[in-house]
């Protein structure tokens, strides 16, 4: 079985990744370059504990739960507040679960996936990282549409179009492009990109066979749900229900 074991040289390199990454954006003046370093830093510690916590957690059902409840909240949370401040933060939650809980039903639902927990953490960190990454685009880039296109949504309500229409007209284009990304991967899997659910069976020994149908309904879920988060996130936004003003 092959596979990426910790020692003095894995730790050693992704140390150096992580200075590069925030040397290249120190230099190129992209002002990001201590969060990169941060985020790396909270990467090691999180990954570290969450891994800790699913030894324990996979064989007890409760722990499973709660687990995936936290994720949840965590989500919610951080879409929120990519989008905007204040209570309005809390409507991220509903585009987050839109996408995630119809496609876990199904892929638990008909056994396709089995209901171990295992399977499900995993799983449901997947969309639901999806979901949070197409949840903050769609819903940042809809509320800098309608804030610097006022005029226009104003002059779609003169010509009689409900508030709600008038805004969907103008926000929904560029937020819709929130799904570019997982549309890309999607066809460019196997050709441009080997994703990780792929790699990481490989590098446990499974079949590639096996590997690829997994890789395949990952990414096909992932796909869906990421589908209505975006449509749910937009539909927020044209109800106002991200606005702060």
């Amino acid at each position: 079985m092959n596979t990426v074991h910790l020692s003095a040289i894995t730790v050693a390199v992704v140390l150096l990744l992580a200075l590069a990454g925030a040397a290249v954006a120190y230099l190129g003046r992209l002002g990001h370059a201590r969060a990169v370093l941060t985020s790396c830093l909270r990467a090691v510690v999180q990954l570290g504990v969450v891994s800790l916590i699913i030894v324990w957690a996979v064989e007890r059902p409760l722990a499973v739960t709660v687990f995936v409840l936290i994720m949840y909240g965590v989500a919610s949370l951080t879409a929120g507040r990519r989008i905007t401040t204040g209570a309005a933060v809390r409507w991220a939650a509903v585009p987050v679960a839109a996408g995630t809980l119809p496609v876990l039903a199904l892929l638990f639902g008909t056994g396709t996936v089995p209901l171990k927990g295992i399977t499900v953490i995993p799983i449901v960190g997947i969309l639901l990282g999806g979901c949070l990454t197409v949840t903050a685009l769609a819903g940042r880039r809809a509320l800098d549409e309608l804030t610097q296109r006022r005029g226009e949504v104003e002059a779609a309500l003169a010509l009689g179009l409900s508030e709600r229409d008038a805004a969907l007209e103008i926000c929904r284009p560029a937020a819709a492009q929130a799904l570019v990304p997982a549309l890309d991967q999607t066809g460019a899997v196997g050709l441009v990109t080997l994703p990780g659910a792929f790699v990481g069976m490989l590098l446990g020994g499974a079949d590639p066979l096996q590997a690829g149908v997994v890789q395949l309904i990952v990414l096909v879920a992932l796909l869906a749900a990421e589908a209505v988060a975006v449509v749910v996130t937009i539909e927020l936004a044209a109800r106002g229900r991200f606005r702060t003003w």
